[in-house]
């Protein structure tokens, strides 16, 4: 099983620049998408199913041109589950999973600590999604969560680690909260398979930072750790260019 995640900042933009055509290349079984900035009736999805997506789910934000959620599939999940039953996070479509038999995936969009308002809204949503995750993988036991995380996990994760170290993104307590979700049952697939590789998934769009590399590492796959035995191959797409962001790719012996 392949699985992209993608944050692609605003899905009608990316549609524009070929993002279809690229999906076809890239032949996942399963794509994750973040921050899609859409409502349902304003996607296509005739455009994924005619590439052989017949599943396609969206789970968006209340608030129009906002955050948002999406997953594609060519295989007919056994559940869909749009949210996590957590009234404040849903608002702002953050969390949208499928199950098939053997394993479960699901798209997260963690919020970005902009100012000190939202900062404090993400903390209480990391807490929130821990306590929630521990509780779904004795429902669920096998569960991918990928997504945009918003955080780099270690200094190998960003270009500048002492100058960003007071930057959302890289604070010690969004980087303790990160090892704490991995102890609780995670595997970091890419960095299993790579552990010295220096390569970001995001670039801001000042200062030709990614033509200069100047990346941060943001966007995961998490397997539970009974999957971990499980991964074939885990990189990261850096010649993708749809967004800020690049996709990120699972492969899983299923």
């Amino acid at each position: 099983m392949k699985i992209i995640s993608y944050n692609v900042n605003g899905i009608r933009a990316a549609l524009k620049k070929g993002l279809v055509d690229w999906l076809v290349k890239a032949d996942a079984d399963v794509v994750c998408f973040q921050e899609t900035k859409a409502q349902p009736e304003q996607i296509d999805d005739s455009l994924f199913h005619e590439i052989g997506y017949p599943y396609v789910y969206w789970f968006s934000a209340e608030k129009k041109g906002y955050s948002g959620v999406g997953i594609l599939s060519k295989k007919k999940p056994i559940n869909v589950t749009y949210g996590t039953g957590i009234t404040y996070m849903d608002k702002e479509g953050r969390n949208l999973r499928v199950d098939f038999d053997g394993v479960s995936i699901m798209s997260m969009y963690l919020p970005s600590g902009t100012n000190d308002d939202r900062l404090s809204f993400k903390l209480t949503y990391m807490d929130d999604f821990l306590a929630y995750t521990k509780k779904l993988k004795k429902k669920i036991p096998k569960l991918v969560v990928c997504g945009d995380y918003n955080i780099c996990h270690e200094p190998i994760d960003i270009h500048d680690p002492v100058r960003l170290k007071s930057v959302s993104g890289f604070l010690p307590v969004e980087r303790e909260w990160l090892s704490r979700f991995i102890a609780s049952g995670f595997v970091d697939s890419f960095r299993k398979m790579h552990p010295e590789q220096e390569t970001y998934s995001w670039w801001s769009y000042r200062a030709n930072a990614r033509n200069n590399n100047k990346g941060w590492r943001l966007d995961y796959h998490m397997v539970t750790n009974n999957l971990a035995s499980k991964i074939k191959n885990a990189q990261i797409l850096t010649q993708v260019k749809h967004s800020d962001h690049c996709p990120v790719e699972l492969e899983l012996n299923t």
